[in-house]
């Protein structure tokens, strides 16, 4: 089952900050992570938003690639269409990533000069994400982790 999270941050640092912790476990502990986005809002008021591709949309580019590799080989045009269109689909089918307009609607809220962090993980231990975010210093926006977990990652961001 995947688990959300997205807190937010007064600095700027702290969310692409934590998203770095979180790779970390993500190779080192075997966290697996479904999709990720890091937003930070400059002093100006300036939003700049880091979306990685989703699960969905690394399957879609590799299915559309190579249905369409194997079909350029026969038809060239029909085959670059064909894969687009099925990569675009099959994406599309697969799409369990971050809500955009959830997104959007945190990048309005944050203060000038804050972070927000989102993360979107498949079948993780939930504390293993507390003990990474436990070092910086934010607000639960949003989450679909059991109370229990909640409360506990609230807590270690404090």
């Amino acid at each position: 089952m995947s688990e959300l999270i997205a807190a937010t941050f007064d600095d700027a640092e702290q969310g692409p900050a934590a998203l770095k912790s979180i790779r970390a476990l993500e190779h080192d502990q075997g966290i697996s992570l479904e999709d990720t986005a890091v937003i930070v809002k400059d002093a100006d008021g300036k939003v700049k938003v880091h979306n990685e591709a989703s699960t969905g949309t690394e399957t879609g580019a590799v299915v559309g690639g190579i249905l369409g590799g194997a079909l350029f080989l026969f038809f060239p045009i029909v085959g670059i269409v064909a894969g687009a269109v099925a990569g675009g689909l099959i994406g599309r089918a697969a799409k369990p990533g971050i809500d955009g307009k959830f997104v959007k609607e945190v990048s309005e809220d944050l203060p000038a000069g804050g972070s927000a962090l989102f993360v979107l993980t498949k079948s993780s231990d939930p504390g293993m994400l507390i003990a990474a975010l436990r070092q910086y210093h934010g607000r639960i926006r949003q989450t679909s982790l059991d109370e229990d977990a909640e409360k506990a990652l609230e807590a270690s961001l404090k």
